[in-house]
């Protein structure tokens, strides 16, 4: 079941049907999100969601995700819940963690390689930045045999402008944490010019002491979004569709975190 505050900060965003549009009425939109939500948590195929639920056909669920996605409404969602995070205090500026995480692919599609930890298998990967409490900010999803590094600036320009505190709306941590498979010196250079401090290990150099202690929460952000059965293993052929469900993991985990500040 969808949460009654949750929807209210959802329904809003959902483009409207126009007002006379051809063949029966259309499903419920919140009965919609429920079939998508029960797909994000189980895993199912879009074929066996069950009627009696009351989710609609397979199609139905299925275009009104799409049609979701191609209006942005869970990348808004994802905004406005880092937003309220942020008035109470929640998100962490001081520094933000990169990492990246291989899935397999069972189906060939945009943003599918051979993966170089799966033996060569069709498989993507999740690149992520969180916040300092393990809050995922952003995520870019990319072939399995993409490097890390080359992703390093496009995840700090992703960050959305999150606001929630008096003055301008903020998109930049005070420092990026990463291991060594993002040590570069056009990554340092780019990094300091957008006034982020690079706190990144050498290759062929000790790593920095302590910084495994601080860069966990990337590892447990990537535990939280893996736990929705559908991002554990991608099924969508099109990019659009699966990075909807990534945003609207994403959301989830916001609002997890919101709901547990402020029960």
């Amino acid at each position: 079941m969808v949460d009654d505050d949750l929807w209210a900060l959802i329904e809003p965003l959902l483009p409207p049907w126009p007002e006379r549009s051809p063949g029966p009425k259309p499903v419920a939109d919140r009965l919609c999100l429920q079939g998508v939500l029960y797909v994000l948590h189980r895993d199912v195929a879009w074929q066996l969601l069950p009627l009696e639920l009351g989710f609609g056909s397979r199609q139905t669920c299925w275009r009104r995700l799409d049609r979701w996605q191609q209006a942005g409404v869970f990348d808004r969602l994802h905004r406005i819940l880092l937003a309220e995070l942020n008035a109470v205090g929640e998100l962490d500026w001081t520094r933000a963690c990169v990492d990246g995480s291989h899935v397999r692919a069972k189906k060939r599609g945009d943003a599918t390689g051979p993966s170089p930890v799966d033996r060569r298998k069709t498989g993507s990967k999740h690149h992520l930045i969180c916040d300092g409490n393990g809050t995922p900010l952003h995520v870019i999803t990319t072939a399995a045999n993409v490097n890390d590094i080359t992703q390093t600036l496009a995840l700090v320009d992703g960050i959305p402008p999150v606001a929630g505190r008096p003055g301008r709306p903020r998109r930049r941590p005070e420092s990026i944490l990463g291991d060594k498979a993002y040590d570069s010196r056009v990554v340092r250079r780019e990094l300091r010019t957008r006034r982020v401090m690079p706190v990144i290990s050498r290759k062929g150099a000790p790593n920095i002491k302590g910084l495994g202690k601080l860069r966990y929460v990337a590892e447990q952000a990537f535990a939280f979004l893996h736990q929705f059965k559908r991002l554990a293993i991608r099924w969508e052929r099109r990019l659009e569709l699966h990075d909807a469900f990534v945003s609207l993991a994403c959301s989830l985990i916001c609002w997890r975190r919101l709901k547990k500040a402020h029960p």
